[in-house]
């Protein structure tokens, strides 16, 4: 099932990170990144393939730390 949430980014100060978040999103299977900018990201997923907990991990790991936005 196809869901969307939005995430809280921190370490987010241009462009380029903007990029970066945009790309590391894009690479994950099942992920589609809706709307990036610099602090957050909404972001759709297929819940079968991954999660939200699995996406603020990978963002974090690429040095962005994340969180899902209640």
């Amino acid at each position: 099932m196809q869901q969307t949430t939005r995430f809280e980014i921190e370490g987010m100060s241009c462009g380029a990170c903007v990029k970066g978040v945009t790309s590391v999103l894009s690479r994950m299977e099942g992920v589609v990144p809706k709307h990036v900018e610099v602090g957050s990201a909404e972001v759709s997923f297929e819940d079968s393939q991954t999660s939200s907990t699995t996406i603020a991990e990978a963002l974090t790991a690429a040095g962005y730390p994340a969180r899902p936005r209640d």
